[in-house]
């Protein structure tokens, strides 16, 4: 057995009996002092450890990735540098801003302050587009996809990468994140199927070009209540784009417009697939039932049985 339970024999004999001490103050110093998100549930105290560890080896990989990597030793300077970056992560540096990379669906991505950090709840909407996406391309040769509110590109590559008949659209209003969702399709290789544009929801798609011809429409929006960012873990609002979750006074502004809109865009029998937050997926429902826009509706839960992501069909 192991002289520390996060390390196996292999790794803890490589590193040496001062390393492994070090491994083990270390993480007993994040277990006791990090402060742990729900929606990031992968950054365990051991899963960051090693994230950090690695990165002070002049190693980037994301606290998913890092726990199938072996640990290397660290020279006095990797020590150092670590131990700093143990002291900005208990400060509230989010862990993906320290390591430049966010795990989504097995995918790499680059990850940093100017997108939201992808998490993993939004894995929901992810796979409930991809299962759309396929049951499309069982009846056609292509699909054509719209994803707004891209952040960093995260669900658009994630469904480009899983289907490569498929050409991705997507769009977010801030050009920062434009920005760095661009630099993830360079990163992924995904340059030749995956288009990048610059506006608020679907306006930079409004042309006859797309207007009735979208096989899959996916967004996750801001749905927070601009009231309740006030009571967020400061680990989000002090780092993360407020753009990125502010919904507006009810949460729903975003919502709303994207159950209005996009039925102009959707081609008979195209689906919308979104992400909603805690509580609002009742609401959300009731509302494209009533709009009279949507010919089938059907819901999404996380595992404690909340809605999480809506899926409808025109």
């Amino acid at each position: 057995m192991s002289v520390c339970p996060d390390l196996s024999d292999d790794e803890a004999s490589r590193l040496g009996e001062s390393a492994t001490q070090l491994y083990r103050s270390l993480r007993n110093r994040l277990a006791t002092g990090l402060f742990l998100l729900p929606d990031k549930p992968e950054e365990t105290a051991a899963g960051t450890l090693r994230a950090l560890w690695h990165l002070a080896n002049g190693k980037r990989f994301s606290a998913r990735a890092a726990t199938a990597q072996g640990l290397a030793p660290l020279d006095d300077a990797g020590v150092t540098a670590l131990q700093g970056l143990i002291e900005r992560r208990l400060a509230g540096v989010p862990l993906a801003h320290l390591t430049e990379r966010q795990q989504f669906l097995g995918l790499e991505m680059l990850a940093g302050p100017d997108a939201l950090i992808p998490r993993h709840e939004t894995e929901l909407l992810a796979n409930a587009a991809i299962r759309a996406l396929t049951d499309l391309l069982a009846e056609q040769s292509q699909a054509r996809v719209l994803d707004v509110c891209t952040g960093c590109g995260n669900v658009a590559l994630a469904l480009a990468y899983r289907q490569p008949a498929a050409r991705v659209y997507a769009a977010d209003l801030s050009p920062q994140a434009v920005a760095l969702a661009r630099q993830n399709v360079q990163f992924l290789g995904l340059d030749a199927r995956v288009e990048l544009r610059t506006g608020d929801l679907l306006a930079p798609f409004e042309s006859e070009e797309f207007f009735g011809n979208v096989d899959l429409l996916t967004c996750n929006p801001p749905y927070i209540s601009t009231k309740k960012l006030e009571t967020m873990p400061r680990e989000i609002t002090h780092y993360e784009p407020q753009l990125a979750f502010d919904g507006g006074p009810l949460g729903v502004r975003i919502l709303q417009r994207l159950v209005r809109e996009a039925p102009r865009f959707l081609r008979p029998g195209g689906w919308l697939v979104f992400e909603v937050g805690l509580g609002q997926g009742q609401a959300v429902r009731n509302r494209l039932k009533a709009s009279g826009r949507y010919n089938s509706v059907a819901e999404v839960a996380d595992g404690n049985g909340d809605i999480r992501v809506l899926v409808a069909r025109v």
